[in-house]
């Protein structure tokens, strides 16, 4: 059943603790299959639409038809998660994003010339991603007893990790060899597997005592994160630190007119970010964070901001790489603390709902970020979109540094918090 959340004595449970877990095991079975099937989605359909286009705006027409769903649905995700079984919720979400998967698929045989579909499929797959994030960070703690889940963050984190980096490798290189086509298809059968993996989760968290569905309660989560302030200002500082710094989006525009690698190496860029972070998060289930965790929180978004700057104006691929995968690094140790803080300092009956509220905010910052640096591309070229965006993630971390002095003080991760 339910494990609560971790005590002071979990510190210092590493290695692999959590993967002898077997609930735990499907989960990132499951999650890795489905995962890198999407990030190969969400690589190519970007390539697809700017080569086909040419047209930076349309790149920040998919950040916002995929972060749509999730700010639309924001009320409800995480009540869904904390409301039914979440691992029902998973299911059903991987198989949403498979149908969206499959949509592009038949949209690309039948060689579309309007691309409105493309972003309309998109609000569907982000549909199934906005329930997706809640439900699974909220069933990571009740796979696990409590000492080993700071330990089952880190592999959950790192898989996602994993997903990012081989999926749009894996994805490019499919594209540039073979086609959209393949890489919709190929991925609409490894969303399928996902789905059966998770179902075979044993873990049941579905609420007996359901509560009747009120605006107060819909809103319990955001209540809680505003009054948590250490969450508040964890969270907070990702969403404008992402929103203004994110580049992602624009990875096709440097493969194509600035590196002049094709769709394979943009893959790869996408991919370095991703090898960063998963680097990071492995490093990570081998240790403890139990001194100045709040500092190190705020120094890694400065380095985020200072490896965009370097990505922005490099016109060396090798360089282009390095820069990414310190990008990557830098992210990861900030959403593992984040994360972390989050799922400690919530009770598990309102896990759903704050983790819904730490997926918009995210969401917001990455897909409301793609758009910023699709629209600021337009208006003053990729390379200052991209330097305006490092410059302003450094000066974020500064003045959150100031705004929130009790994240600042965080030494370690447990329930004192």
């Amino acid at each position: 059943m339910s494990a609560a959340a971790p005590d002071p004595g979990s510190q210092g449970v590493t290695g692999l603790a959590a993967i002898r877990f077997r609930d735990f095991q499907f989960l990132l079975v499951g999650k890795l299959f489905a995962w890198i099937s999407l990030h190969m989605v969400m690589g190519a359909v970007p390539f697809q639409v700017y080569d086909v286009t040419r047209d930076t705006m349309n790149l920040a027409y998919i950040g916002l038809a995929t972060f749509a769903p999730a700010m639309g649905f924001a009320l409800i995700t995480g009540y869904v998660a904390d409301l039914f079984d979440r691992r029902l919720v998973i299911t059903l979400c991987y198989a949403i994003i498979g149908v969206a998967s499959f949509l592009l698929l038949i949209l690309t045989l039948s060689g579309f010339r309007e691309i409105w579909p493309v972003f309309l499929i998109l609000a569907i797959m982000g549909t199934g991603r906005a329930f997706d994030s809640p439900a699974a960070n909220s069933l990571v703690p009740n796979l696990v007893p409590p000492k080993v889940f700071p330990n089952a963050i880190a592999w959950h984190t790192s898989s996602n990790k994993i997903t990012q980096t081989v999926g749009p490798a894996l994805g490019g290189v499919v594209y540039q060899f073979w086609g959209p086509e393949i890489v919709y298809g190929c991925a609409s059968i490894g969303i399928v597997i996902g789905a059966i993996v998770v179902s075979l989760i044993r873990t049941r968290t579905e609420r007996g005592n359901r509560q009747p569905t009120t605006l107060r309660i819909l809103l319990a989560g955001l209540r809680y994160v505003y009054d948590k302030k250490i969450i508040f200002g964890a969270i907070t500082l990702d969403l404008f630190a992402v929103l203004l710094g994110g580049v992602t989006i624009l990875l096709p525009v440097y493969a194509i007119d600035i590196l002049d690698v094709g769709a394979a190496g943009a893959g790869f860029l996408r991919s370095a970010m991703a090898a960063g972070s998963l680097a990071t998060g492995l490093a990570l289930t081998m240790v403890t964070m139990d001194r100045s965790v709040g500092r190190i929180l705020y120094v890694t978004v400065i380095v985020y901001g200072a490896a965009t700057i370097v990505f922005g104006i490099s016109e060396a691929y090798w360089l282009s790489l390095a820069a990414m995968a310190t990008l990557g690094a830098a992210d990861m140790v900030s959403v593992y603390i984040r994360v972390t803080l989050i799922q400690i300092a919530t009770p598990d009956d309102m896990r759903g709902r704050v983790s819904a509220v730490n997926s918009v905010f995210t969401g917001a910052s990455n897909e409301i970020g793609e758009a910023r640096a699709g629209v600021m591309a337009t208006m003053i070229g990729p390379i200052g979109a991209v330097v305006f965006g490092g410059v302003c993630s450094i000066i974020v971390a500064l003045g959150c540094w100031k705004l929130f002095p009790a994240l600042t003080k965080v030494e370690r991760m447990d329930r004192g918090l």
